[in-house]
């Protein structure tokens, strides 16, 4: 997860992140926010159904409650990770009250995306979908039982970079699209000019200097859409839903650009061993990350 500066935030001091449900993913995520992400305990919320069952987040600083309504309107954004026959229920606490700007990323990988869409009135989602393949090194995700154990191992955050997973495992890119897309979203609720959300995006991925590829605007949006864009006219909301289901001008430009997959996923493996390095230091392709995506037959867009 990769957080934007306390500028994006409609509460101006820094994202806040609500998690919905306090199980074993949500407490696993709780602990990854913490310590790979450096957030604040006063940043997280949980929701549960069990609060009392959280002591050891309360004495960390963590407000833990039942109320899901008061977490969305809290929460810039939105973990799910109820259990999936609770779902329906929590999606009708939630329709008609999770507002516009609050990012919804769905751990309910038996729910089709559209589906979530739908029962929450909402298209502000990102889900990840995976797909898993047998082979002999597909053992490597069980040598751990707690996820910031295995975050500590060189081959498990090697084979765990979204864009070249390994170990059995493989995430469609277009998540990847959704996220980047979604870091626009917040720039655009924050009334952030087109030209300072590139640039921080840029900044945030280290896009920039010897050997790395800079976003620039027409890798968002279409090109006739993009000329017309000023500098201080934020980028237009998008669909999350609809960039993860069709072709986009963002799809075509990382799926052909080697050179971006390879900073993309160079900067990953370096903020994973060292957040604090990662920070500092410029992503850049390292060997064999520059075919990390198969190139598909990119049609001109006519996305935005």
């Amino acid at each position: 997860m990769v957080l934007l500066p306390s500028n994006v935030s409609k509460k101006g001091k820094g994202l806040t992140v609500g998690v919905l449900g306090g199980g074993h993913i949500g407490k696993q995520l709780v602990q990854v926010l913490l310590e790979k992400n450096g957030l604040k305990p006063s940043q997280i919320n949980i929701s549960s159904r069990r609060p009392e069952t959280l002591e050891e987040f309360v004495k960390r600083g963590i407000m833990c409650y039942f109320d899901n309504q008061r977490l969305v309107a809290w929460a810039d954004v939105l973990f799910l990770c109820c259990l999936p026959s609770h779902l329906p229920k929590v999606c009708a606490e939630l329709q008609f009250h999770l507002p516009k700007h609050c990012l919804v990323y769905s751990f309910l990988s038996a729910v089709p995306l559209n589906r979530l869409a739908q029962l929450l009135g909402h298209s502000f989602i990102l889900k990840p979908q995976y797909e898993f393949v047998a082979c002999d090194s597909v053992n490597m995700w069980l040598f751990r039982g707690h996820v910031t154990a295995a975050l500590k191992d060189p081959e498990v955050i090697d084979a765990s970079c979204p864009l070249a997973m390994r170990g059995g495992l493989c995430l469609d890119p277009k998540w990847l699209f959704g996220l980047l897309y979604s870091l626009l979203n917040m720039c655009t609720a924050a009334n952030v000019g087109s030209t300072e959300a590139l640039g921080l995006i840029n900044e945030l991925f280290q896009l920039k200097g010897p050997g790395t590829v800079a976003f620039i605007l027409n890798n968002f949006v279409n090109s006739s859409y993009a000329s017309s864009l000023t500098p201080d006219e934020s980028f237009p909301w998008i669909n999350l839903v609809d960039v993860q289901s069709k072709e986009t001008p963002l799809s075509c430009f990382i799926s052909r650009n080697n050179s971006m997959q390879g900073c993309l996923s160079a900067l990953y493996n370096s903020v994973m061993v060292d957040p604090l390095k990662g920070k500092k230091e410029t992503g850049k392709p390292k060997d064999g990350t520059l075919s990390v995506i198969t190139p598909s037959h990119c049609k001109k867009s006519d996305f935005v």
